[in-house]
């Protein structure tokens, strides 16, 4: 007996992690409704076969016209994968808090905003995953890494309540926590680490930042080790909470084990 086909709408799916998603889930014979702002940068996932659909996850118009244009064609989604974000760099004490509130718009309010849209659907039906892209950075930050971290760490509290309420109704809610992977993130965080290195107080650390993370993502994982995870937990019968990946995921792990004056002292001396 053939299984229906499932349906998923994976966010920022024009690069990185939500392209490579939506690939592979493409090959695995998902409907894939792929969204991002830049629909032109997705039109090799059309041609596989995916739905298209632009999307700006800080806006509650694009968000509503994307889940209603969803339910009116497809009914209830089988899976939704919050994969869109984005990252600055810069000691706390220098961000501009509106830099740090689009950060958090993105990374937290709108992904969540989409997703209280979603679920009312999923809850009727009595199934679905969702999954919640955070990263090493919501189990623990750096220097120069502060904002980022806390709006992941903010995504990882919310996704432990999510998954609590919604256990009753038979929906998982999973959090993927990439290390270093090979996306555009490097590149895009490259202008604010230029930005936060004008200040003299700061501009020590953050070169030290900069050359740490440069000599990291030279050994970046694949986007696709993250979304081999994404399907690996999509395709689980009962997923795991948290699934770490990607180089430098154990990290969080050696993290949590050490004693933090000890940890502290560890990344004090990558700094020096």
């Amino acid at each position: 007996m053939t299984k229906p086909q499932r349906t998923v709408l994976i966010t920022g799916a024009s690069s990185g992690i939500g392209k490579a998603t939506a690939q592979r889930l493409l090959l695995q014979g998902w409907k894939v409704i792929a969204a991002a702002r830049k629909t032109e940068a997705m039109n090799d996932l059309r041609e596989l076969g995916a739905e298209v659909l632009t999307l700006d996850i800080t806006d509650i118009q694009s968000r509503q016209a994307v889940v209603t244009h969803i339910h009116q064609q497809f009914g209830a989604l089988d899976a939704l994968v919050n994969n869109a974000g984005f990252g600055d760099v810069g000691p706390i004490e220098t961000m501009p808090i509106q830099t740090a509130e689009n950060l958090f718009q993105v990374n937290v309010f709108g992904l969540i905003g989409l997703t209280q849209l979603v679920l009312p659907e999923m809850r009727k039906r009595g199934k679905g995953t969702v999954i919640n892209l955070s990263s090493i950075a919501g189990r623990f930050v750096t220097p120069g890494a502060g904002w980022y971290g806390a709006s992941k760490f903010a995504l990882e509290a919310l996704s432990d309540a999510l998954r609590l309420e919604l256990h009753q109704f038979g929906i998982n809610v999973v959090v993927i926590e990439p290390g270093l992977i090979a996306t555009r993130f490097e590149t895009l965080t490259r202008k604010s680490m230029a930005e936060a290195q004008k200040d003299p107080a700061w501009a020590p650390m953050m070169r030290k930042v900069e050359e740490n993370w440069q000599e990291g993502f030279k050994r970046a994982s694949p986007a696709d080790v993250v979304a081999a995870t994404i399907q690996k937990a999509l395709d689980a019968r009962t997923p795991k909470a948290r699934y770490l990946c990607g180089h430098r995921a154990e990290s969080a792990v050696i993290q949590r084990l050490l004693p933090t004056n000890l940890w502290d002292g560890i990344v004090r001396w990558q700094m020096t």
